[in-house]
């Protein structure tokens, strides 16, 4: 990594936690609160609303490819060898999603640990991490709309009670966190396009005043895709500052229309036989659901310049720290 990087991170806080001054340490335990305060009420939200708490999988044959997401940047994907079996470490729990709400519960939720190796060129943009945590949920049966509205109202809430309940950590942080106002605006990434170019995202980022939602972006086999229309039901919610913090959609679930993306997309159908066998079957339900990335939202709640600041063992990439 080129030394001026590695300046800038250190000069954002983005070291060692054996390294941090006494003030840096103030503003990593003032972060620690919120963490703990939005874990809490996150969890909270959802089991009060009938969701089941699940526990998260680390190695698997079967994990979302990332592949043909717009954004993708993976350098490498991690596999391993275990009992003979080549797994890979998790990328996103999609798929065990979408096994989940159709075989064991018909709302669930878990906080997923997610390893993606970005390219080192992402270190400097405050948003990326190579490993970092999704609270990952799924509704089967649900809709766009009803995800959509669910996330708005969490959202909503935990922003309210969190200038409530942390105003005195938001503020030794210089959070100057708004109200939220529901419903979000909603954007058709093709509006966006046409706008702002390919880097639309980029520019998004940094010119948002409030969330807002943009949908039909064309991505991964399991977002569901009309394929008279092209248009794909899926939806991302961006942040003022931050950017992308949620990546959601209604999922496919027959099983000739998930082949088909798969071998259009250049995805092997293998990695993902249990998935096709359930939607051979029909036991595949139809579902919805997304993820949030627990380090952007806190990110955004916090208004620190760089994720590496909220995460206790910084995961930045390109750099690899002894802890």
């Amino acid at each position: 990594m080129e030394q001026k990087t590695l300046t800038l991170l250190r000069d954002y806080g983005v070291k060692p936690l054996h390294e941090l001054s006494q003030e840096e340490l103030e503003v990593k335990r003032s972060i620690a609160r919120i963490t703990t305060y939005t874990l809490s009420f996150l969890s909270r939200y959802l089991v009060e609303r009938g969701f089941d708490w699940v526990l998260p999988v680390v190695f698997s044959k079967s994990t979302d490819p990332l592949w043909p997401d717009p954004d993708f940047s993976i350098e490498k994907r991690i596999e391993v060898e275990i009992y003979g079996e080549t797994v890979r470490s998790t990328q996103s729990m999609i798929v065990h999603k979408q096994v989940l709400v159709s075989l064991l519960s018909p709302k669930i939720f878990v906080f997923s640990p997610n390893v993606r190796i970005e390219t080192r060129k992402r270190a400097s943009t405050g948003i990326h991490a190579y490993e970092f945590t999704q609270l990952d949920f799924e509704v089967r049966g649900a809709s766009s709309s009803y995800i959509r509205s669910l996330v708005e109202d969490m959202l909503k809430s935990y922003v309210s009670s969190l200038k409530r309940e942390m105003e005195h950590e938001l503020s030794f942080l210089g959070s100057e966190l708004p109200e939220i106002m529901t419903p979000f605006k909603v954007v058709d990434s093709k509006e966006l396009e046409e706008e702002y170019g390919k880097e639309w995202q980029t520019s998004l980022r940094s010119t948002l005043k409030e969330p807002v939602w943009v949908v039909n972006i064309p991505r991964e086999f399991y977002d569901f895709e009309d394929p008279e229309t092209g248009r794909w039901d899926n939806y991302d919610l961006y942040v003022p500052r931050v950017g992308e913090i949620l990546s959601g959609a209604r999922r496919e679930y027959e099983y000739e229309k998930i082949l088909s993306k798969m071998k259009r997309d250049g995805v092997r159908p293998e990695n993902y036989r249990v998935l096709l066998d359930l939607a051979r079957e029909g036991r595949l339900l139809p579902s919805a659901g997304a993820g949030i990335g627990v380090e952007r939202l806190l990110l955004w709640v916090t208004g620190v310049r760089h994720i590496g600041i909220v995460q206790p063992f910084p995961r930045i990439p390109g750099i690899v720290f002894d802890l």
